[in-house]
């Protein structure tokens, strides 16, 4: 049991120590997410076009790769459905980069059902925890609810919130996730570098 012990405080030690030693990296890191993210807030449709036209280059790069996959192996089974699969993500690619805003109303649709299904879920698995007197249901079920709310703000705006759906939420998303990266890298630089605070 204090082999354990030890083992897990070594890793706690190197990990903060690794911290600590690059601090000023994830705090870069972190005021470009937030500044990124709080532009994409300002301006959604920016991002949501921006945020299209990446997964179009995904599709349309994976469907290459894909293609020259399916034929260097052409005698494997499956051979046509590897070749339709490579085809579709080259043309979804090609859609994606040619009109991003057509895009972003399909991309807006699953983020949509995405939300709903999760704030379904989230509730259950509130209601779950109520039920078994757990105290930690609460912020799940108001988690649940405000996914929901969402999903009906956006479902409710189509397709009209096709166009900046997407970019606030990403932009949300960056500005929370720049936050936390900025936190623990001020807290890494004020800690010792055996993971101990001042």
């Amino acid at each position: 049991m204090s082999t354990n012990s030890a083992d897990l405080d070594r890793v706690q030690a190197a990990v903060a120590g690794s911290l600590h030693a690059h601090w000023r990296l994830f705090l870069t890191e972190g005021i470009i997410l937030l500044l990124l993210g709080i532009l994409a807030v300002i301006v959604p449709p920016i991002a949501t076009i921006a945020v299209a036209v990446l997964i179009g280059w995904l599709l349309l790069l994976s469907g290459i790769v894909g293609l020259i996959a399916t034929f260097r192996t052409r005698g494997a089974p499956g051979f046509w459905w590897s070749l339709i699969s490579a085809i579709l993500g080259i043309v979804a690619g090609f859609v994606l980069l040619g009109w991003p805003l057509s895009g972003a109303l399909s991309l807006t649709l699953i983020l949509t059902v995405f939300l709903t299904l999760e704030g379904v879920i989230s509730i259950l698995y509130a209601l779950e925890h109520k039920r078994e007197l757990s105290g930690r249901w609460g912020l799940m079920l108001f988690s649940g609810v405000i996914d929901l709310i969402l999903a009906g703000i956006i479902f409710a705006g189509l397709p009209g919130t096709g166009a900046w759906a997407i970019g606030l939420l990403v932009g949300i998303n960056l500005v929370f996730g720049g936050s936390a990266l900025i936190g623990m890298a001020l807290h890494a630089r004020d800690a010792a570098p055996t993971g101990k605070s001042p």
